[in-house]
């Protein structure tokens, strides 16, 4: 199935021409994401932290970890419905008027009930966190030994429902105010990698790897 059930959780109502349901889209945006911000609410107390994440595209999964201790993970594990979300900010659009700015924009709320991975599955998960952060670097690096791992929780979310919602293009103003003497446009932002920094306690003269290499190429995070 190529498109996410839409249900009143996961239908955009706000601008509802932006929303999208269509999984490569969705997953194009996680893809692209390093930091989501997970919603879930315990008693009558609404939380919503940021985390690191991994997304495994063939299982339609998020992964989350920390330690052993993490609260938010403890609670998760109990079962609560989760919502998680990713954004990237496009660019800055700016109106004639100050109620029309905006921002050009790529976002997805994911719906979903995150359960423990069991330790056969916990060093796949991490790869795969490993592997949003940089592409390549797991081989590059010491996997974790067992202290590690069994100090590390790793939750999946299979995602149940979602939904993307996109803003591309110019402002839009009312019509009597195109004639106003004021700038408009767009101003784009991009997250882009700069030179690598190697650690000031490095004792030995390493070149620096071919996964930061490849991100320095492309310029674009």
């Amino acid at each position: 199935m190529n498109n996410y059930p839409k249900s009143s959780r996961n239908t955009v109502k706000r601008s509802p021409k932006r929303g999208h349901y269509d999984r490569e889209i969705v997953h194009q945006i996680l893809d692209a994401g390093y930091i989501c911000h997970v919603g879930f609410t315990i008693g009558k107390q609404p939380y919503v932290i940021p985390n690191a994440y991994g997304f495994g595209r063939e299982s339609d999964t998020i992964y989350l970890h920390g330690a052993v201790g993490n609260r938010m993970l403890n609670q998760l594990e109990k079962g609560l419905p989760v919502c998680v979300t990713v954004t990237h900010t496009d660019g800055i659009v700016l109106a004639r008027s100050a109620m029309h700015h905006s921002f050009n924009y790529r976002s997805v709320v994911l719906f979903g009930t995150a359960y423990l991975v069991p330790e056969e599955d916990k060093e796949q998960a991490l790869f795969i966190i490993t592997d949003q952060i940089l592409k390549g670097r797991w081989s590059e690096v010491r996997p974790p030994n067992a202290q590690e791992l069994k100090a590390t929780k790793v939750l999946a979310m299979k995602i149940e429902e979602a939904s993307a919602k996109i803003r591309t293009g110019p402002p839009k103003d009312d019509e009597a105010d195109y004639e106003l003497p004021v700038w408009a446009g767009v101003l784009p932002l991009q997250l882009t990698a700069g030179e690598a920094i190697p650690d000031p306690v490095m004792n030995q003269s390493l070149s620096v790897p071919a996964s930061v290499n490849r991100i320095r190429v492309q310029n674009t995070i």
